[in-house]
């Protein structure tokens, strides 16, 4: 899997840190009044296949659930095994860093991108629900325990 570009935007947070962010993801998601954001269309959206986009690996996981609920449900199973990195936001920089995680459905590989941000109001932001553009190696999973982690 291609990780983010530019070494001083990602970095690797201890497997403690990943279960801390894990818990206080948990902790927003199940609040009724938390706020969820997924972008549904990316400016890289336009230079890859449709098949690559949120929004039609919603369609394809989801098809009958609204995406907010659905993402609601995923990301409250996510574990620190499916961990892969850690991104800060060069564009928006006051604000939290993105947590990258992978899973797989259905024999494919997804990629998940998410902000929590934990003030005022609860909000979690996903920038990435899609199919991954590379398939996914053990090495990318530094948490991953053996071929069944990830």
């Amino acid at each position: 899997m291609k990780k983010a570009n530019g070494a001083d935007k990602k970095t690797t947070k201890p497997e403690a840190e990943v279960t801390t962010y894990l818990e206080k993801l948990k902790y927003a998601l199940d609040q009724d009044n938390t706020m969820i954001t997924i972008q549904e269309v990316r400016q890289v959206d336009s230079e890859r296949p449709l098949e690559y986009t949120n929004k039609y690996t919603f369609a394809k996981l989801f098809p009958d659930e609204s995406p907010k609920e659905a993402v609601r449900r995923e990301l409250r199973t996510l574990k620190a095994n499916e961990y892969m990195e850690t991104v800060k936001d060069l564009r928006h920089p006051k604000l939290s860093e993105f947590w990258v995680f992978g899973r797989q459905y259905n024999d494919k590989d997804v990629y998940i991108k998410i902000r929590v941000e934990i003030v005022q109001r609860n909000s979690v932001f996903v920038m990435s629900f899609h199919f991954s553009t590379t398939k996914f190696v053990h090495n990318d999973f530094p948490y991953a325990k053996g071929e069944e982690g990830k």
